[in-house]
């Protein structure tokens, strides 16, 4: 057995990089400062090494191929999931870029929340150091960030040492929608986070009476959604008087219709304090399995996010034309590529059409695909890179073990050879 330490993990999103993992042959645990989501991630166990055809066991190249002839003759493939490494997404882009794809991440519906925000107003948004060093005040609304990241208030809130904050501990938390699933919020000198809970279907209008008190325009009315105005009015006292607030917002948890214009009603207050003399700064939540990877490597090819067709011969984009489910449901895509590298439950969707997956070892289906080639994880079974949360750094994945599995990258690369 070997214990290997510093070890960063793939699965949180917020670039936790001191864990230590026991190696024995093919088994990991996590022997240090693992959580609800990453312990799990790392310690799932390799069930199968073998691709396979129809069900059957085969080797890589027979899959490789059957791969290839169920793509040479489509018209409008769909290569969906995108849980992938660095390189993996750059397999994937040339793979769609040969065979006329369609790339839509599997977290897009919610990153779309954000990116509709930014491109139609723009936003200012800042990084984990920042948050760590300098905030003193964070709004986190609409999400329980201890279940997100159960580490976070550890590692970028609790810190014994902040480069311009003599006292860590006496930063306000302040929760508005959801609240906190656990004591995570608590500071170590036992400071409790304020919390003003509501239902997810009225943040829109609380977060509107919350930019109206930001920019002292009256409001009339005493509550809204059951949150008193005065309790609001506290919260935008914080923020305008903060030396560095942080507005937090995890947009798969505003899972309502528009929830973009809420995203962007937040932006705007950020920018309206930073208008009357204080700083702030928005921060979204992302990162999980691969979806910023996949956000980051596809934007700096094509220019675009996810949700790219590659069927003219140059990448088009459109945020709701080219949604992967959507197609599959009508009748638009005659070819499924599911790719995900990181969770055993992150499967395909169900379709009739020819499904190839390539996937964690450790999958199981209802319909058996086409062709399924279990895959290395990035960050355990070979080295790699993952983009942390705030889009600002790439994590360098360690290869922990040798499981004899093949990376998504040489998998997508056999295959755009083979067409």
């Amino acid at each position: 057995m070997t214990e290997i330490t510093e070890v960063p993990s793939p699965f949180c999103g917020i670039g936790t990089d001191d864990l230590a993992i026991r190696v024995d042959g093919l088994s990991l645990q996590v022997a240090a400062n693992g959580c609800a989501v990453n312990t799990p991630g790392f310690e799932q166990p390799i069930t199968d090494t073998s691709p396979r055809v129809g069900g059957q066991a085969v080797d890589l190249d027979t899959a490789v191929a059957k791969a290839a002839a169920l793509l040479r003759d489509t018209k409008q493939p769909v290569i969906a999931g995108c849980a992938t490494d660095v390189n993996g997404m750059r397999g994937l882009l040339a793979l769609a870029d040969k065979s006329g794809a369609v790339v839509d991440n599997v977290n897009f519906p919610a990153a779309r929340r954000n990116l509709l925000a930014l491109q139609d107003s723009g936003w200012m948004n800042t990084t984990l150091a920042e948050l760590k060093n300098r905030c003193d005040v964070l709004l986190i609304v609409g999400t329980d960030l201890e279940a997100f990241a159960p580490r976070f208030f550890e590692r970028y809130l609790w810190n014994e040492q902040s480069m311009f904050l003599d006292n860590t501990a006496s930063r306000d938390v302040i929760y508005l929608g959801k609240a906190p699933s656990g004591d995570a919020s608590t500071s170590p000198a036992g400071k409790t986070a304020t919390v003003l809970t509501c239902a997810d279907a009225d943040l829109p209008d609380v977060v509107a009476v919350l930019a109206a008190l930001i920019k002292k325009q009256p409001v009339l009315a005493q509550n809204v959604a059951g949150i008193a105005v005065t309790d609001l009015q506290a919260v935008a006292d914080k923020l305008k008087t903060a030396q560095y607030g942080v507005i937090l917002w995890g947009a798969a948890a505003l899972a309502y219709d528009h929830a973009e214009l809420t995203v962007q009603t937040l932006c705007g207050i950020v920018k309206d304090i930073n208008l009357q003399g204080t700083r702030c700064s928005g921060f979204p939540l992302g990162g999980r399995e691969g979806d910023q990877t996949a956000n980051q490597v596809c934007g700096w090819t094509t220019g675009y996010p996810a949700r790219v067709n590659f069927a003219r011969g140059y990448p088009e984009y459109d945020p709701f034309l080219y949604d992967s489910q959507a197609m599959l449901a009508n009748g638009e895509a005659d070819a499924l590529i599911w790719v995900h590298a990181f969770n055993v439950n992150a499967k395909p969707p169900r379709t009739t059409l020819p499904t190839i997956v390539i996937g964690r070892s450790g999958m199981t289906f209802e319909k058996e695909p086409d062709v399924f080639i279990p895959v290395g994880t990035p960050g355990i079974d070979h080295a790699g890179h993952a983009y942390r949360l705030d889009n600002v750094v790439a994590i360098r994945l360690k290869k922990l073990r040798d499981s004899g599995l093949p990376s998504t990258a040489e998998v997508l690369q056999a295959i755009e050879q083979a067409l």
